[in-house]
């Protein structure tokens, strides 16, 4: 059946709409259209998971704060949750550098993260030897390779456009933020991956939940299956995007920012399919049928998941706060919860205290306003030998890696953004609200705390969103399927150009991603401005 019934000029035909599963879920692609929307993401993290796998080790050091996060992801693996440093040991980093990895007393540490990412690294230290800085960053690695294709999935899902969908994949491949987080042993880019997971998870949940919807209207009609219209039975896909926000929460807090503003959008997402069915109270029954079961189970098997990634802990007798319950006996109805949440609470408590007054100085802490910008990149690690030093040929040279994102993402998005926010308020665009709720959960609520210290490489949780505003701008530049030939083919070449200039910028700041040896005036001609070092 086709979209619309075509007719001649002055014909007194009346245009048919598009049957309801095609209102719902789009033209159907084509299944060259299927194969490439896979093998072009695939392709680019092929690329990208190579990029990012090479010298991995490199540098055999703790870096930035791996000091932190390496060590305890060891901790983990030994006793199940993080012990602190032995007392009195001199440069412990350099000890654990050097292969001698015990060093560690018998007391707990109060850490002020939860402890998903530090079992993730933790894991690979276990596979390939702690001994290796390779398994530092295995995990970090292989996070960052599988999100340029699940970036890649979501914007096929999104535009049903293998073209769009193989930029996507290539944009994140080539992004030097996203390129020093998969290299490094950190937490955040585990907070990016668990949160992009839930997303592509909701994607699919969309699809899913519209062709039920559509079936069950086409057999009960828009009215059928109750006052407030059919059903859709439990929705899997969902559930998964709730273990996924709980796993992004394990890793760190900020992931619940990601809870509320997912919820908020496949909540909207149901309303819209309601409304499209043309049921009369489309928006009582969204929130009966659809908003209520998906509070009931993004939340609590969120929470429940969160819960869960602190067995560890719960299995220890000595880790942190412990005990502290049977040291601070319950009254009242505080009695009736188990002693080990009681103890957790009052761990998170103190957390809570630490994250809210943190307030130090730091030459590398920035507002929010200039992240997307590239305002105050983070500089994990530098070093500046003399000829002859580390393979120097010059009188001076640099050792360099700065967290930098590529400006073709970056600088692209930061006008994009003004764009998609129109095209989704004033254009109702769906894909445009779905490209900016990254954003929206990841940047925006940190503006709330400009008085802490805070840094720009937390915004790599939210890069591949920044990645689908600049996709959902190409993509109009590209024009519709049914734009004219010449208007896609100017569109086609314009597209490649700009994915093609964000793939030499990548290229020519691989040095100061990757800590290569340069000389000082190469490292002066890539660091534009004095803010970036």
């Amino acid at each position: 059946m086709t979209a619309a019934t075509q007719t001649r000029p002055g014909s007194t035909a009346v245009a048919t709409r598009p049957p309801l599963r095609e209102r719902l879920l789009g033209t159907p692609p084509t299944a060259g259209s299927v194969r490439w929307g896979w093998w072009g993401p695939l392709l680019a993290m092929a690329v990208g998971g190579v990029l990012r796998l090479v010298n991995l080790g490199h540098p055999h050091q703790l870096v930035f704060d791996e000091t932190y996060y390496v060590k305890q992801g060891w901790s983990m693996i030994l006793f199940g949750h993080e012990r602190r440093v032995r007392s009195g040991l001199e440069e412990p980093d350099v000890l654990f550098t050097a292969g001698t990895p015990d060093v560690w007393g018998p007391e707990p540490d109060m850490v002020v993260h939860p402890p998903v990412g530090k079992w993730m690294i933790g894991a690979g230290e276990w596979l390939f030897g702690v001994e290796n800085s390779y398994s530092w960053r295995i995990a970090a690695a292989v996070v960052g390779t599988l999100s340029i294709l699940m970036v890649g999935r979501a914007a096929w899902r999104m535009f049903h456009s293998a073209t769009l969908a193989t930029v996507a994949a290539t944009l994140l491949a080539v992004d030097g933020h996203h390129f020093v987080h998969s290299r490094t042993g950190l937490l955040d880019v585990f907070v990016m991956f668990w949160v992009l997971a839930a997303f592509c998870a909701l994607l699919a949940d969309r699809d899913r939940a519209r062709a039920r919807l559509a079936e069950r209207v086409a057999a009960l009609g828009p009215e059928g299956g109750g006052r407030y219209g059919p059903g859709l039975g439990i929705r899997w896909w969902r559930v998964l995007a709730a273990v996924c926000l709980g796993l992004a929460m394990g890793t760190k807090w900020s992931g619940g920012f990601f809870l509320a503003a997912f919820g908020l959008m496949t909540v909207w997402w149901d309303l819209g399919a309601r409304r499209a069915t043309g049921q009369r109270r489309w928006f009582r029954a969204g929130v009966v049928r659809d908003g209520i079961p998906a509070f009931l189970t993004l939340v609590p098997v969120a929470l429940l998941t969160y819960l869960a990634t602190w067995a560890g802990w719960f299995a220890s007798d000595d880790g942190y706060k412990r005990n502290w319950a049977a040291e601070h006996p319950a009254e009242g109805l505080a009695r009736l919860v188990p002693d080990s949440l009681r103890s957790l609470w009052s761990y998170h408590q103190e957390v809570m205290t630490f994250h809210v007054g943190l307030q130090n100085e730091h030459a590398w802490s920035s507002n929010p306003w200039s992240w997307i910008v590239q305002g105050r990149p983070t500089l994990f690690y530098a070093q500046w030998p003399t000829e002859g030093q580390d393979g120097c040929t010059a009188a001076e040279c640099v050792k360099y890696i700065a967290s930098l994102g590529n400006l073709f993402v970056w600088w692209g998005a930061t006008a994009g953004l003004l764009v998609v926010a129109a095209m989704w308020i004033l254009g109702r665009d769906w894909r445009a609200g779905a490209a900016l709720s990254g954003v929206v959960a990841g940047w925006l609520p940190w503006f709330l705390y400009q008085e802490r210290t805070i840094y720009s490489f937390y915004a790599v949780a939210f890069v591949p969103w920044l990645v689908l505003v600049v996709t959902y701008c190409l993509g109009l530049v590209l024009g519709p399927p049914t734009a004219s030939a010449t208007r896609r083919r100017w569109g086609t070449v314009v597209v490649i150009l700009y994915v093609a200039a964000a793939v030499a910028w990548f290229l020519w700041y691989y040095p100061v991603h990757t800590a290569e040896v340069i000389p000082r005036d190469q490292w002066k001609l890539r660091m534009w401005f004095d803010f970036w070092t």
